[in-house]
Protein backbone atom coordinates (compact mmCIF):
# COMPACT_ATOMS: atom_id res chain seq x y z
CA UNK A 1 0.00 0.00 0.00
CA UNK A 2 1.59 3.45 -1.34
CA UNK A 3 1.09 5.89 1.27
CA UNK A 4 1.56 9.73 0.94
CA UNK A 5 5.65 9.73 1.03
CA UNK A 6 5.66 6.88 -1.18
CA UNK A 7 3.57 9.14 -3.79
CA UNK A 8 5.75 12.33 -3.47
CA UNK A 9 9.06 9.90 -4.25
CA UNK A 10 7.03 8.05 -7.15
CA UNK A 11 6.41 12.07 -8.42
CA UNK A 12 9.58 13.13 -7.77
CA UNK A 13 11.78 9.81 -9.26
CA UNK A 14 9.57 8.01 -12.30
CA UNK A 15 6.99 11.18 -13.01
CA UNK A 16 3.87 9.12 -11.46
CA UNK A 17 1.11 11.07 -10.83
CA UNK A 18 -1.76 8.12 -10.50
CA UNK A 19 -0.84 4.60 -12.11
CA UNK A 20 1.42 4.81 -14.72
CA UNK A 21 -0.66 3.78 -18.25
CA UNK A 22 1.91 0.73 -19.93
CA UNK A 23 4.23 -0.92 -17.56
CA UNK A 24 5.40 -1.02 -14.74
CA UNK A 25 6.96 -2.41 -11.45
CA UNK A 26 7.33 -0.42 -8.18
CA UNK A 27 9.83 -1.85 -5.62
CA UNK A 28 9.21 -0.86 -1.73
CA UNK A 29 11.42 -1.40 0.88
CA UNK A 30 13.18 -4.54 -0.62
CA UNK A 31 9.87 -5.99 -2.02
CA UNK A 32 7.27 -5.81 -4.71
CA UNK A 33 5.00 -3.54 -4.29
CA UNK A 34 2.61 -3.63 -7.57
CA UNK A 35 3.82 -4.68 -11.32
CA UNK A 36 1.35 -4.52 -14.71
CA UNK A 37 2.75 -5.55 -18.03
CA UNK A 38 1.53 -5.58 -21.11
CA UNK A 39 1.30 -7.25 -24.40
CA UNK A 40 4.19 -6.41 -26.05
CA UNK A 41 6.49 -5.54 -22.27
CA UNK A 42 6.47 -8.27 -19.89
CA UNK A 43 7.96 -8.22 -16.20
CA UNK A 44 9.85 -11.03 -14.85
CA UNK A 45 10.75 -11.78 -11.05
CA UNK A 46 14.57 -12.64 -11.36
CA UNK A 47 15.07 -16.49 -9.67
CA UNK A 48 18.67 -16.64 -8.96
CA UNK A 49 19.11 -12.88 -7.19
CA UNK A 50 17.08 -9.98 -6.40
CA UNK A 51 15.66 -8.22 -9.42
CA UNK A 52 13.73 -8.46 -12.42
CA UNK A 53 14.03 -8.92 -16.52
CA UNK A 54 12.30 -6.53 -18.32
CA UNK A 55 11.15 -7.76 -21.59
CA UNK A 56 10.07 -5.84 -24.80
CA UNK A 57 8.83 -7.13 -27.50
CA UNK A 58 10.26 -6.68 -31.36
CA UNK A 59 8.72 -3.72 -33.06
CA UNK A 60 6.99 -1.91 -29.78
CA UNK A 61 6.46 1.63 -30.72
CA UNK A 62 5.54 4.60 -28.30
CA UNK A 63 5.63 2.88 -25.47
CA UNK A 64 6.97 3.39 -22.03
CA UNK A 65 7.95 1.30 -18.60
CA UNK A 66 8.66 2.48 -15.18
CA UNK A 67 10.90 0.40 -12.71
CA UNK A 68 10.91 3.13 -9.60
CA UNK A 69 12.44 2.22 -5.97
CA UNK A 70 11.29 3.25 -3.13
CA UNK A 71 12.92 3.07 0.29
CA UNK A 72 11.32 4.19 3.44
CA UNK A 73 12.50 2.13 6.11
CA UNK A 74 15.54 3.55 8.22
CA UNK A 75 18.85 1.03 7.79
CA UNK A 76 17.86 -0.64 4.52
CA UNK A 77 20.74 -1.78 2.05
CA UNK A 78 18.79 -2.43 -1.18
CA UNK A 79 20.62 -4.05 -4.41
CA UNK A 80 18.64 -5.23 -7.15
CA UNK A 81 20.07 -6.45 -10.45
CA UNK A 82 17.92 -5.49 -13.80
CA UNK A 83 18.36 -6.48 -17.18
CA UNK A 84 16.41 -4.79 -20.21
CA UNK A 85 15.97 -6.98 -23.24
CA UNK A 86 14.66 -4.80 -25.94
CA UNK A 87 13.79 -6.76 -29.13
CA UNK A 88 14.56 -5.18 -32.88
CA UNK A 89 12.58 -2.10 -34.70
CA UNK A 90 11.56 -0.93 -30.92
CA UNK A 91 11.10 2.79 -30.23
CA UNK A 92 9.97 2.61 -26.26
CA UNK A 93 10.93 4.87 -23.15
CA UNK A 94 12.28 3.40 -19.80
CA UNK A 95 11.73 4.87 -16.63
CA UNK A 96 13.94 3.90 -13.51
CA UNK A 97 14.92 5.66 -10.21
CA UNK A 98 15.30 5.69 -6.67
CA UNK A 99 13.92 7.93 -3.61
CA UNK A 100 15.02 7.30 -0.12
CA UNK A 101 12.75 8.63 2.72
CA UNK A 102 14.97 8.28 5.83
CA UNK A 103 13.59 9.86 8.95
CA UNK A 104 16.07 7.62 11.37
CA UNK A 105 19.68 7.89 11.68
CA UNK A 106 20.44 4.58 10.33
CA UNK A 107 22.16 4.68 6.85
CA UNK A 108 19.28 3.43 3.95
CA UNK A 109 20.66 2.63 1.05
CA UNK A 110 19.59 1.46 -2.83
CA UNK A 111 21.92 0.08 -5.64
CA UNK A 112 20.76 -0.89 -8.97
CA UNK A 113 22.64 -2.80 -11.28
CA UNK A 114 21.01 -2.43 -14.61
CA UNK A 115 22.29 -4.47 -18.45
CA UNK A 116 20.58 -3.32 -21.36
CA UNK A 117 20.27 -5.60 -24.68
CA UNK A 118 19.04 -3.51 -27.36
CA UNK A 119 18.03 -5.05 -30.50
CA UNK A 120 19.29 -4.02 -33.95
CA UNK A 121 17.17 -0.68 -35.36
CA UNK A 122 15.58 0.19 -32.00
CA UNK A 123 15.80 3.86 -29.87
CA UNK A 124 15.07 3.89 -26.37
CA UNK A 125 15.34 6.57 -24.10
CA UNK A 126 16.07 6.02 -20.54
CA UNK A 127 15.65 8.23 -17.51
CA UNK A 128 16.73 7.90 -14.14
CA UNK A 129 16.33 10.45 -11.46
CA UNK A 130 17.56 9.85 -7.35
CA UNK A 131 15.88 11.70 -4.62
CA UNK A 132 16.85 11.62 -0.93
CA UNK A 133 14.80 13.50 1.89
CA UNK A 134 14.78 12.91 6.03
CA UNK A 135 14.50 14.77 8.53
CA UNK A 136 18.14 15.87 9.24
CA UNK A 137 18.99 13.83 12.28
CA UNK A 138 20.78 11.37 10.98
CA UNK A 139 24.64 11.00 11.82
Amino acid sequence: MLNAIDKKILETVADIHDVPQGAYNIRKNGKGESRKTTKNIDIVTKTDKPGIDVIIKSNTKNESVHVPVILSATGLTDVVYNSFFVGENCDVVIVAGCGIHNSGCAKTQHDGIHDFHVGKNSHVKYIEKHYGEGEGTGG
